[in-house]
């Protein structure tokens, strides 16, 4: 059972989710300080976008693995710092689309017909009725910035109230634009031309403080600009002065550079229409931010790939449920395959064969790359760190895929080269349980869910060598669990592989290695 800490207010339902299989703490309005201290033995966090998770935070997670952010942007999270250690990163970002759109067009309406302003007239006691005149989105021009999901469905409602639609977004082809019903053109043009102007971009340094004083300037006179996506892509001081000066007729702001936004100069003005970060604060969008967040969650923890994952690669069901079998495998053979090279690898090489290869191949990559440095590092290795770690600590790590080498239908193959020689180990899965098949040039079949110790004994090909070395070990009282014995080598050399019951002592294994017509005597780890 893993240790969860939902540090933020998230949705009852995703509360009762996470308890039902693990155990959960909820503490909300923490400060640096005391995150850290509560993320000290937790295996997951889970937050929306209040708290901070900064790199002291996941620092002091020793045992996290993966942050869920109970919405869709991470912008509160250093997202880098989870990374280099790492934890997985995962969002929501379907849950609050339809809210999210819903919002940046009511701001729009509101906006245009002077709403909230006639509202607060009339319960002053006033008839303001010529004063707050608007005007109709019927034959205007909307230009959308940022035609992802939200953008997409501003455009869909849009298009219902006979707006022309233009749209910025450097990321969409022409193509996908006009199936959409979009003219696509650049934000200096768009702002130009546009009556309205609704924000849906993505927060980075290239997007932080777009809509600024000089675009402003030359924007259409009398434009009205939206933002229900990100407080920093406006220059907030810019956009105030300018609805002060005429140029911008109005505005709708959900979001804001610093929040709370309690004394931001944007609520000081009546053309100004201000809603505190309400545009996913439906129950609907909460329900589905929560249910979405926390079945990663659990996904994560129970070993399978997350959904919506912002520093892995996204692995689809079907391709799962091809590799999944074989994560384990690769990194049972590497493993194994470091400890027969006894040293630091050269390089190594990775042979994915069968329709493993033919799929998203990086989780089996990561896999392997963790059974590598099981022994040389503390750290832990997941997908969204492998290769980081691998260049750390000097692995090349060549792949290759190939076609299914008969019995197997799929196989994963490791080989570890170094100065001294090159060590293979192959291994499958076999419907139940993932075995190893090939050590070097033998063919074996080994269980590594029958016992976590074996001996592996290299001899002469000759009878009684098996029976000689299970004498000796029924006299240290070491039970053989189970034996695989590969078929003799040209040179008249033989593999027997012994699962046994206990760790054999130094000295144990030197008596068998002393063994007439024994080469080498070495025990391997299995678990």
């Amino acid at each position: 059972m893993a240790r969860i800490l939902i540090a933020d207010t998230l949705a009852q339902q995703g509360i009762d989710m996470l308890s039902a299989q693990h155990d959960v703490t909820v503490r909300t309005g923490l400060s640096e300080d005391e995150l850290c201290e509560a993320v000290a033995e937790v295996d997951a966090l889970v937050v929306r976008s209040q708290t901070q998770v900064t790199a002291r935070v996941i620092d002091a997670a020793t045992k996290l693995q993966l942050i869920g952010r109970a919405g869709v942007g991470v912008d509160n999270i250093d997202v880098e710092a989870a990374t280099r250690r790492g934890v997985i990163v995962v969002n929501a970002p379907l849950a609050n689309t339809l809210s999210t759109a819903e919002h940046a067009f009511g701001l729009m309406l509101a906006v245009a017909r002077n709403i909230p302003q006639g509202h607060a007239s009339l319960q002053a006691g006033r008839w303001d009725r010529s004063k707050y005149a608007g005007i109709e989105l019927a034959g205007k021009t909307l230009g959308v910035v940022g035609l992802g999901r939200i953008g997409t469905e501003v455009a869909n409602r849009a298009r219902a109230f006979q707006m022309r639609i233009v749209a910025y977004d450097p990321f969409v082809s022409a193509e996908r634009a006009a199936a959409l019903g979009v003219e696509l053109m650049d934000l200096n043009a768009l702002l130009a031309e546009s009556d309205f102007v609704t924000l849906h971009a993505v927060l980075h340094e290239g997007t932080r403080g777009l809509i600024n004083a000089e675009r402003l300037a030359k924007a259409k006179k009398g434009i009205r600009i939206i933002n229900a996506a990100r407080g920093a892509l406006i220059d907030e001081q810019a956009l105030f002065d300018a609805v002060q000066s005429g140029q911008v007729g109005g505005a709708g702001i959900d979001v804001f550079s610093t929040e709370p936004a309690v004394g931001n100069i944007l609520t000081t003005s009546d053309k100004i229409v201000v809603t505190p970060h309400l545009a996913a604060s439906t129950a609907e969008a909460q329900d589905r931010a929560a249910w979405d967040t926390a079945e990663q969650v659990l996904d994560v923890l129970a070993g399978k790939p997350a959904k919506f994952a912002v520093n892995a690669p996204l692995v689809d069901p079907e391709t799962m449920a091809v590799i999944g079998p074989y994560l384990d495998a690769a990194e049972l053979a590497a493993r194994l395959a470091a400890q027969l090279a006894g040293g630091p690898a050269e390089q190594v090489r990775l042979q994915l064969l069968g329709e493993i290869g033919t799929h998203e191949v990086r989780p089996l990559r990561a896999a392997a790359i963790s059974g590598l440095l099981a022994r040389a590092s503390t750290a832990n290795v997941t997908v969204v760190n492998a290769d980081q770690l691998a260049e750390q600590h000097g692995l090349r790590v060549e792949m290759e895929s190939g076609p299914a080498r008969e019995p197997y239908a799929n196989l994963v193959v490791v080989q570890v080269v170094r100065a001294d020689g090159t060590r293979t180990v192959a291994a499958t899965h076999n419907g139940t349980e993932v075995r190893v098949v090939g050590l070097d040039d033998y063919q074996v079949d080994i269980s590594p869910s029958q016992a976590p110790h074996a001996l592996m004994v290299e001899n002469v090909d000759r009878p009684g060598m098996i029976g000689r070395v299970g004498s000796m070990l029924g006299g240290h009282d070491v039970n053989i669990r189970y034996m695989s014995v590969a078929p003799g080598l040209a040179d008249g050399r033989a593999l027997m592989v012994l699962g046994v019951d206990r760790a054999l002592a130094d000295d144990e294994v030197s008596e068998i290695t002393a063994l007439d017509n024994v080469f080498s005597a070495r025990q391997i780890e299995l678990s």
